[in-house]
């Protein structure tokens, strides 16, 4: 169950991952994100990017061009 929630769809990409990545320092140690975004570049740039930072990716799930992504701190 995600502790916040960032809802991207309608953003072009880079800014659903931008805005990930914005996100992410505000949260405590353990809590969860939750990131909707229908940018076809974001199942690659989101997931890179919150590893990259040490984050944690907890699932990718695609629904037609919607994707959601959990991502732990």
């Amino acid at each position: 169950m995600p502790d916040y929630r960032l809802d991207m769809v309608g953003e072009p990409c880079p800014y659903p991952a931008v805005a990930t990545l914005e996100a992410m320092p505000q949260l405590k140690k353990g809590e969860i994100l939750e990131v909707v975004s229908d940018c076809p570049q974001s199942i690659n740039n989101i997931p890179l990017d919150a590893r990259n930072h040490g984050y944690t990716v907890l699932d990718i799930q695609q629904d037609g061009p919607t994707i959601r992504y959990l991502i732990q701190k």
